[in-house]
């Protein structure tokens, strides 16, 4: 875009269970299941509390809410997080407490609830879409490996003994190397990992299993695959969500914003991503929002009515490139824990580097 074409105005435009994971990640390592994994510890104890407390309104579903990404889960993924919340469920004997994950917690995280319109979001998307079809989106040779590196922070509901509360665990950096085929992998992450060395991603389990990759469980050379239709593209991610989340048009669009974090998506599909968007019904433009780096922006986004919670993708205001994402609770919900009020941050996330690395474990820096 040309730098002086005129802008429009934003407007318009318990222990058990953490032993639990980190035993289900040792017997099928699946540390890519583990994505943000300090959220699956959180909500975990909140969809106990959620099946304790409450019961669902005659034809609602009780929606199982996986950490970001929610449905990009890479390969081995689904699986294991239904292993391990399992698990949880049988060893905890109903509600209680969730041991904190290796960073630091503290107050819950809050924040001001952006406007919201949806005049100019389809231009928005356009532009968005001519933005990412102009950035520099090398293909991954065979032997290379996708580095993304992030930070994130969540909120959650910690229960100790039968007193509750809402705290956060702290803003906090990982990295994570996949290799094109999905296949091979590492993270470091302090929120999952025992040491600061990280653990390996790498299939086959000691089972000697190598799931296929799925628009669930997504890899390089899958996403390469996809067609770049956004019509035929969205109506692919409707299909395979089918029965996912609390209603179709969500899913689709958090599905769509799982494959913005950490993944890459290959440079013509990742164009036709926006544009499919644009065509989920219920889109938004918020004015103002903040990843987790503090970086502002103007936002994408969609309300799931029956959580209360808003998905935010936030971009760049003057060079429209993805920066982060988070969830705010924006209303009550019959299946939203008493304590998360409105404009609590449930998750907040930040990409910091993206690049194509040579070697695992290499950064950027070091393949400079």
């Amino acid at each position: 875009m040309n730098a002086n074409t005129p802008r429009p105005h934003p407007a318009e435009w318990d222990e058990s269970a953490t032993e639990l994971l980190s035993h289900t990640a040792r017997d099928l390592p699946s540390g890519r299941h583990e994505f943000h994994k300090e959220r699956l510890m959180a909500q975990i104890h909140d969809m106990r509390q959620d099946e304790h407390n409450t019961t669902p309104a005659p034809g609602q579903k009780r929606r199982l809410r996986l950490p970001r990404p929610a449905i990009a889960l890479p390969l081995t993924a689904v699986a294991v997080a239904a292993a391990v919340v399992a698990g949880v469920w049988q060893s905890s004997g109903g509600a209680g407490g969730v041991r904190d994950s290796g960073v630091a917690t503290g107050p819950a995280l809050t924040t001001r609830i952006g406007a919201t319109t949806t005049k100019g979001m389809p231009q928005l998307l356009d532009r968005i879409s001519l933005a990412a079809a102009d950035t520099s989106h090398p293909d991954v040779k065979p032997g290379q490996f996708i580095y993304v590196e992030s930070k994130s922070a969540d909120s959650f509901v910690k229960t100790v003994g039968d007193k509750s509360s809402l705290a956060s665990h702290a803003l906090h950096t990982r990295q994570v190397w996949e290799s094109a085929d999905g296949t091979e992998g590492w993270l470091i992450d302090p929120a999952v990992n025992d040491g600061p060395e990280g653990e390996t991603l790498s299939l086959p389990d000691e089972q000697g299993n190598t799931p296929e990759a799925t628009l669930n469980a997504p890899s390089y050379d899958y996403l390469a695959a996809l067609t770049t239709d956004p019509d035929k593209l969205l109506a692919k991610i409707y299909k395979e969500t089918e029965g996912m989340g609390n209603t179709p048009d969500q899913q689709a669009f958090t599905t769509i914003g799982d494959l913005l974090g950490e993944s890459y998506p290959p440079a013509e599909l990742y164009p036709a991503l926006f544009k499919a968007a644009a065509k989920i019904p219920g889109v938004v433009v918020v004015d103002d929002a903040v990843d987790a780096a503090g970086r502002h922006g103007i936002a994408v986004a969609r309300l799931d009515e029956t959580s209360g919670q808003r998905e935010e993708w936030i971009f760049d205001r003057k060079t429209d490139v993805f920066l982060g994402q988070r969830t705010v609770q924006v209303s009550k919900s019959s299946g939203t824990d008493a304590l998360i009020t409105p404009g609590t941050v449930l998750y907040t996330s930040a990409i910091m580097q993206r690049a194509i690395v040579d070697e695992m474990k290499q950064t950027p820096s070091q393949a400079g």
